[in-house]
């Protein structure tokens, strides 16, 4: 029962912070398109992430305050408090007016989410015991998805009822009923020696000189690489084939992000079960079976059958995934530099994903898909042999006290 708590004051928290980001995300450039904004302003929209690329520069300031348990929920609770009003702010401004403040206010919102997010993550880290990591992971993921899903179709239907200026606020109010929990967060089972085994202010950037850090990084850059070109340019694909917007929120944003989100909590599991090692090895496997599956299905017209199952092997395995390389980050953290190490492994995937997913647009260009989906395929079979033969041990490596290298 306390495990269950617990978990559901995590998901609240990664759930807080993902609706209003995938919100923003999905009704934003349709509202640039209609008062006709160019394409590549439209494009120049993914700056608003920014934050979320560029946190790991504070999260040592969040790691060398926080001592006490007390001192991750007043960054929790400052943090959202400050998303919400801004989110509520902005519900009074016009558009098509004041569309640069909305920005500017926006991307402020994003700082505020993301050291959310370093604090969070933090903290959960110092929550749960080892073999807990993958079901709080499972939280994590869901908390995306679901994020996706509410955020970028739910809540996209009820704009289109109520609009920018009614919707807004309801979203600020959202944030702040979901950090009710951490409230109630007593600590249990937290690690508090960790808390106050703070390095040296210098400690905090060392993370890569760390003895075998290169397993990790070269396991985060490419893990689930194989899955993600193919997940950038799904939407494309489907226009391609005939469907129009309508079908292919159902099929994409609907279908495969619920897909998406049942497999996260499935995975956490699997984890506990069979261990991250072996749990590594069959996902890769199965990015490998959903890459080819994609191949073969892109030889020929494929029956909206095809395509489903298709969404469900690729946004099911990027579930499962996501869990595995979630643990995997975190079982691989220095003491005392929980938010840091894990904030810093996280924006490596990140940016892997953003150059893959340039990559693989450039290559369907030439190419195909079918150039696209063998280049996947490429990718998800080094990832295979790099967790079986490479990195086939609990831990990459054993993280050092903080100052050993």
């Amino acid at each position: 029962m306390k495990n269950f708590k617990k978990l559901f004051t995590f998901f609240s928290l990664y759930i807080a912070q993902s609706i209003p980001m995938s919100f923003f995300a999905t009704v934003i450039p349709v509202m640039m398109r209609q008062e006709n904004f160019s394409l590549s302003a439209i494009g120049m929209l993914q700056l608003i992430k920014l934050p979320w690329i560029l946190k790991f520069i504070w999260s040592p300031l969040i790691d060398s305050s926080s001592t006490k348990l007390s001192h991750y929920k007043r960054w929790i609770f400052s943090s959202e408090i400050i998303y919400a009003i801004i989110i509520f702010g902005v519900s009074f401004l016009d558009f098509s007016l004041n569309f640069n403040l909305i920005m500017a206010l926006i991307i402020l919102s994003f700082v505020a989410s993301a050291t959310q997010d370093i604090s969070t993550d933090a903290l959960a880290i110092l929550s749960f015991k080892k073999k807990d990591k993958g079901l709080l992971n499972s939280m994590q993921s869901m908390g995306g998805f679901g994020g996706s899903m509410i955020g970028g179709g739910l809540l996209l239907l009820i704009f289109n009822s109520i609009g920018w200026n009614y919707l807004l606020p309801i979203l600020a109010l959202f944030i702040l009923i979901a950090i009710v929990p951490i409230y109630f967060f007593k600590g249990e089972g937290l690690d508090t020696e960790s808390m106050k085994d703070k390095p040296k202010a210098g400690e905090y950037i060392k993370f890569f000189s760390q003895k075998g850090i290169w397993k990790q990084v070269v396991f985060l850059t490419t893990f689930y690489s194989g899955l993600i070109g193919i997940l950038a340019m799904i939407k494309p694909y489907l226009v391609d084939l005939g469907y129009d917007m309508k079908e292919i929120g159902i099929i994409s944003g609907v279908f495969g992000t619920s897909i998406g989100f049942c497999t996260a909590f499935l995975g956490g599991f699997i984890l506990r079960n069979i261990g991250i090692v072996k749990a590594r090895i069959l996902f890769a496997t199965l990015m490998i079976v959903s890459t080819l599956y994609f191949y073969i299905m892109s030889l020929s017209t494929p029956t909206i059958s095809a395509i489903y199952i298709g969404i469900a092997m690729l946004w099911g395995t990027y579930g499962l995934s996501a869990v595995a390389l979630n643990t995997t980050a975190m079982n691989c953290v220095r003491r005392g530099c929980e938010g840091t190490d894990f904030t810093v492994q996280i924006v490596i995937s990140h940016l892997s994903g953003i150059l893959i997913t340039i990559f693989g647009g450039k290559l369907a260009d030439i190419h195909g898909y079918n150039g696209l989906y063998i280049f996947e395929t490429g990718l998800a079979l080094f990832s295979l042999l790099f967790v079986t033969f490479v990195l086939n041990k609990e831990r990459i490596y054993e993280p050092k006290a903080v100052g050993q290298v």
